[in-house]
């Protein structure tokens, strides 16, 4: 089964390679995990995040690289071999890289032009406090089903969700874990989705089967995800129908509102859906959103600067603030750019320096290896699984090597219990895909917090479907619900 196209990271199946070091051992492998534990929980708890300035986990990240390079080079690993996987790791983030900038232009762009207002001012007058939760889970859904991407979903509806319901005055955390339940249920639901097609190419199984089996754990989870967000709007506070007034008054005098704008996210989408590249799609979204911007925003244009060119390209590059006669308004509307996007660029760069190493010098076998050697029952084996797939996220910083390498280590040992691959395929998915997002410094991590203007510490909790994914799939495990035995011919 091959990827589709419009995948955001490139990976190579056939060519990614797993490195087993038979001169490391276990209690090697895991000091660079350990001290890169240490190091970021000090940042966190008793350094406010900011022990190395702004670029905290950055340099801790680094450091964590370093130390595991002092490992490799105790038992004999090359230095060219270390470097040779850094650079492959890079290579792979390429495109979401790329994709990253565009996401900070296509903000400030759509910022400028009034599409971002105009979704913010339709919405508050379509979704209402009461519903606004579990609506944003199931439109983060749909979206996230017809395009294959939980990133393009974040990219467009997510952040005008995440405006409307902050001017509602609903928690932003809250908001973003909506977007992002529902943005991951439908990448994994969606046959379109780079993930969904790698997971049953690991395990040895096909698409659709595949998707048909992953939906006995995905659809509870879902379900559960929905009845918690409907509570929680029954008890959160939002601000009343007269300041929405207020809202859509002062939204109204800042720009000139038209559904017109609405042509430019529905041309984004719709060349998503016709698998268009991603960054074909986005950058085709910039451009008209530029044009947008001169034909109906004029006068915000030259608000911001006394050359409305000028305006535009700096909304492209660095921040922009629109000021309204609405506090609230004033620090919604504004859009850090391309330069915006610089802190999680270096934080992906940083990531795959530390995953890079440790796939050298052969600790990340070697921590597979020893949790596929305790795994003695079948739920013992998918909960080996689900560390694995957990572990890669949050030592590798990202989701595609923690797909491929538990699904290249734990493949056999599923067939040798007697067990349909898709166990394994949908394992993968529930406890690798899924989870990716909630480690601050894995790739999804950085990008959904960047995009969404949230930290991952926020929205960490309110992610319920990520976060239960693996615990329901677990559960099915141990009540041996639903799982599939080999059929021998």
């Amino acid at each position: 089964m091959q990827k589709k196209d419009n995948n955001l990271s490139k990976i190579k199946i056939e060519d990614q390679q797993i490195i087993d070091n038979k001169e490391l051992n276990l209690l090697e492998s895991l000091i660079p995990v350990v001290i890169l534990m240490c190091l970021l929980a000090y940042n966190i708890f008793f350094a406010d995040g900011a022990w190395f300035g702004d670029y905290s986990n950055q340099y801790i990240l680094i450091l964590g690289g370093l130390v595991a390079a002092t490992v490799g080079f105790f038992n004999k690993v090359p230095f060219p071999t270390m470097i040779t996987e850094i650079w492959e790791n890079w290579k792979s983030v390429f495109v979401p890289i790329m994709i990253l900038f565009l996401v900070g232009a296509l903000a400030g762009t759509w910022l400028v032009s009034g599409i971002i207002p105009a979704m913010v001012y339709y919405g508050l007058q379509v979704l209402s406090p009461e519903i606004f939760l579990p609506a944003s889970v199931i439109i983060a859904a749909i979206i996230s089903i017809a395009t294959g991407s939980s990133w393009t979903t974040s990219a467009t509806v997510g952040i005008a969700l995440v405006g409307i319901g902050s001017a509602l005055g609903i928690p932003s955390g809250m908001i973003a874990g909506a977007v992002i339940s529902g943005a991951y249920f439908g990448d994994k639901m969606s046959p379109l989705s780079d993930t969904t097609n790698l997971a049953p190419a690991m395990a040895g199984t096909d698409l659709f089967t595949h998707i048909k089996y992953m939906a006995f754990t995905t659809v509870p989870t879902i379900i559960i995800t929905l009845i918690v967000f409907t509570i929680l709007s029954t008890t959160i506070d939002t601000t009343g129908s007269a300041d929405i007034s207020n809202l859509l008054i002062s939204i109204d005098n800042t720009f000139h509102i038209s559904p017109w704008l609405f042509l430019v996210p529905g041309v984004v989408i719709g060349m998503i859906l016709l698998k268009t590249k991603p960054l074909l799609a986005l950058g085709t979204g910039v451009v008209l959103a530029a044009i947008f911007a001169f034909i109906f925003q004029g006068d915000v244009l030259e608000t911001l600067s006394s050359s409305k060119f000028q305006s535009l390209i700096k909304s492209i590059l660095t921040d922009t603030q629109i000021q309204t006669d609405n506090e609230k308004l004033s620090d919604l509307f504004s859009s850090g750019g391309m330069e915006g996007m610089l802190w999680t660029i270096l934080l992906i760069i940083c990531a795959m320096v530390f995953g890079g190493i440790m796939d050298a010098i052969g600790a990340l076998a070697k921590i597979t290896n020893s949790l596929l050697a305790v795994a003695t029952s079948v739920f013992g084996l998918f909960a080996s699984t689900v560390v694995s797939c957990l572990g890669l996220n949050i030592i590798a910083s990202d989701q595609y090597l923690a797909l491929v390498i538990p699904g290249k280590m734990f493949k056999k040992a599923y067939e040798d219990r007697g067990l349909a691959p898709e166990n394994l395929s949908r394992t993968l998915e529930d406890s690798g895909t899924v989870t990716s997002v909630l480690i601050p410094w894995n790739t999804c991590g950085a990008y959904q917090s960047s995009v969404l203007g949230v930290g991952v510490g926020d929205y960490f909790i309110y992610a319920i479907f990520n976060w239960l994914s693996p615990i329901t799939t677990l559960v099915f495990a141990a009540f041996s619900i639903k799982i599939k035995q080999l059929i021998k011919k």
